[in-house]
């Protein structure tokens, strides 16, 4: 899961593998898959880095 923060500031956790969409224009909207939707203060760039350090932490072997 990576953390996010909502344009109001509160932080939530997200499951990255559901994002289904990232938007940035001019503001930040997340989709996931199931339909929610989640405007938030973090770049597409800072979402994609989120997600790769998570990945790099939780699966090693497997990304390079």
């Amino acid at each position: 899961m990576i953390q996010l923060t909502r344009i109001n500031g509160t932080e939530l956790l997200v499951n990255e593998q559901f994002i289904e969409i990232a938007e940035q224009a001019p503001d930040t909207v997340v989709t996931m898959q199931n339909g929610h939707r989640y405007l938030v203060k973090e770049t597409i760039e800072e979402i994609i880095g989120k997600s790769a350090q998570y990945r790099r932490e939780c699966f090693p072997d497997s990304v390079k």
